[in-house]
């Protein structure tokens, strides 16, 4: 049996070790159309910034050691132009020396990847303006900021390749400037979320320009000029395209292969297109996303490897099917650690699902233990059947096992309530007695069984203020001076229970703390003496993280001019 792969990265590599591993005698040739294979795609911002010196540590392989270990013949600089699936053929040709030819195959395997999305933009073709996508760009993009050292930098984009290069440019001295038509960093998480990413990258001396429209670009002398839809030009000395990608997908389409998304290459679960004998993995396929059950994009390492190794076993006699990505991601931003899971409210009423949320700020390990740090917590579940849908974590320790331990719950299939049983390791050092994800079931049961009633930061400011409600701030006398929510009584929760009388019992009661523990104890104190009371999720902290990106001028903030 004679497999020809195209593509030699992450799907593409996966692909033929398992196929050696599991048919010593078969031929495989893998051709790629860099200068490299199986190289670290997800490491390549990180030797920009000098994080990783050697750029022998970006490639996990060569040809050479493909070669030497498995006897996979990896061919580099070389480019599949076409594919003839009734005469199971491809047209190969080669980058440095013109040379064209025919490789024959009995099974095919494209894996050509995702490129960056380039706008028809003026100037886009700059010798200033980079993508960043394969090894040569990356030292490319090294070359420049060794030889020029630009003192600024445009990121078009604020994904995880602009947010990765923005810290790692700064973290060089250079000014960085992200500018993106998008309100937000990050499209996995929800806006509220996001906020925190916003204050860290901005903490950095990071510039955002969101919700701004890049028209082109143009030579200034050493300088690039980014041109913006309505505003003035940004001069920098570099400009970093990462809006996204774009399934390259020309080869399946020319071949005439069923396309779906955005030109993405069908396949079924055993990873085969429409054609015969022809396989397709990576961020180049349409996949099913888990949660949804919607057909999806998700670009990310994980699922291309999986793809990759069930489209080997399945060419080599197997049965193994790839059910479905929920497009689980971390990202370090800086000194934080963003991550998410499944899907967020936005995708949520896209899909029409019904659903509730809970939000919490956890310590990340016991907090008499020394260097305990809060996270930020976001948890989805569908209100009729309580199955999670998705979670977001951000915080500066921790975050990445919490949203591992969410997404295998959600793999899992498990409920909600079902987080309150999970047995999770426990050590000061390293945990609570309570986990922080168990805290997030513990809480999500208070709701379901109806002991809590809660409202978020978005209904803030849509409470009456005429006296018919009463607004509660159960915080210190000290924290309630520092800034509070305009029209809240402050009444501390130790205090509470001498107070009652104050409070008008046929009135609904809005509580609000920091964080929204003290408010969840006053509710349930208040309720247990007949007042229908409601809390502010996620307390006066996230509501101030919001206010302070998104309504920094609404009229219900008092004493928080400086957020």
């Amino acid at each position: 049996m004679k497999v020809v792969i195209v593509g030699g990265v992450a799907g593409g590599a996966s692909a033929a070790a398992r196929i050696r591993r599991l048919d010593e005698h078969a031929q495989i040739v893998m051709i790629e159309r860099s200068g490299y294979v199986s190289y670290a795609n997800c490491g390549l911002p990180y030797y920009v910034g000098g994080v990783i010196v050697d750029r022998d540590e970006l490639t996990l392989q060569t040809p050479e050691s493909f070669w030497d270990r498995f006897r996979i013949d990896a061919r580099v600089r070389q480019e599949v132009t076409a594919i003839d699936p009734e005469g199971k053929t491809v047209t190969v040709h080669v980058l440095d020396s013109g040379k064209v030819y025919t490789e024959t195959y009995d099974k095919l395997i494209l894996a050509p990847g995702a490129k960056p999305t380039v706008p028809a933009l003026s100037g886009v073709d700059s010798e200033r303006v980079f993508t960043l996508r394969t090894v040569e760009d990356t030292l490319r993009i090294r070359r420049f900021v060794e030889d020029q050292k630009p003192k600024t930098a445009v990121l078009a984009g604020g994904g995880f390749i602009g947010l990765e290069m923005a810290e790692n440019l700064a973290e060089m001295g250079i000014a960085v400037t992200i500018v993106q038509r998008p309100k937000q960093l990050l499209a996995p998480l929800d806006a509220d979320m996001a906020s925190f990413v916003h204050a860290e990258v901005r903490r950095h001396g990071v510039v955002l320009r969101l919700g701004e429209t890049v028209t082109g670009f143009r030579q200034d002398g050493d300088s690039v000029l980014t041109l913006l839809e309505e505003s003035e030009p940004l001069h920098s000395d570099m400009v970093l395209l990462a809006i996204g990608v774009t399934p390259d997908t020309h080869l399946a389409k020319d071949a005439g292969l069923r396309l779906g998304i955005r030109g993405s290459i069908v396949v079924n679960e055993r990873m085969e297109t429409s054609a015969p004998d022809i396989y397709a993995v990576g961020d180049a396929v349409e996949v099913t996303h888990f949660v949804t059950g919607q057909k999806a994009l998700i670009s990310l390492a994980g699922p291309a490897n999986k793809q990759g190794r069930i489209a080997a076993d399945n060419i080599c006699g197997g049965n193994s099917r790839f059910t479905g990505s929920q497009g689980s991601s971390v990202l370090k931003v800086f000194d934080l650690t963003a991550a998410s899971t499944g899907i967020n409210e936005k995708t949520a009423k896209a899909a029409g699902i019904a659903y509730e949320k809970v939000v919490l700020f956890p310590a990340s390990h016991a907090s008499y233990y020394p260097g305990a740090q809060s996270l930020t917590m976001k948890v989805l579940y569908e209100k009729e059947t309580l199955r999670l849908l998705g979670a977001q974590i951000v915080g500066r320790e921790g975050a990445d096992k919490r949203i591992d331990v969410l997404a295998t719950a959600i793999r899992a299939g498990m409920t909600a309530l079902e987080l309150t049983e999970l047995d999770l390791a426990y050590a000061p050092p390293y945990s609570s007695a309570k986990d922080p994800v168990n805290m997030a079931g513990f809480m999500i049961e208070d709701l379901e069984s109806g002991k809590v009633r809660q409202f978020h930061w978005s209904d803030v400011e849509g409470l009456p203020r005429d006296g018919s409600v009463t607004l509660l701030d159960v915080r210190t006398e000290g924290e309630y001076r520092r800034g509070h929510l305009n029209g809240f009584l402050n009444i501390p929760l130790d205090d509470l229970r001498e107070h009652l009388d104050e409070l008008e019992r046929d009135k609904p009661v809005y509580v609000n703390c920091q964080t929204g523990l003290r408010s969840y104890l006053a509710c349930r104190l208040l309720t247990q003496y007949g007042f229908a009371c409601a809390h502010l999720a996620g307390g006066y902290s996230f509501y101030q993280a919001v206010m302070k990106e998104w309504l920094a001028q609404s009229p219900y903030l008092c004493g928080m001019e400086k957020l």
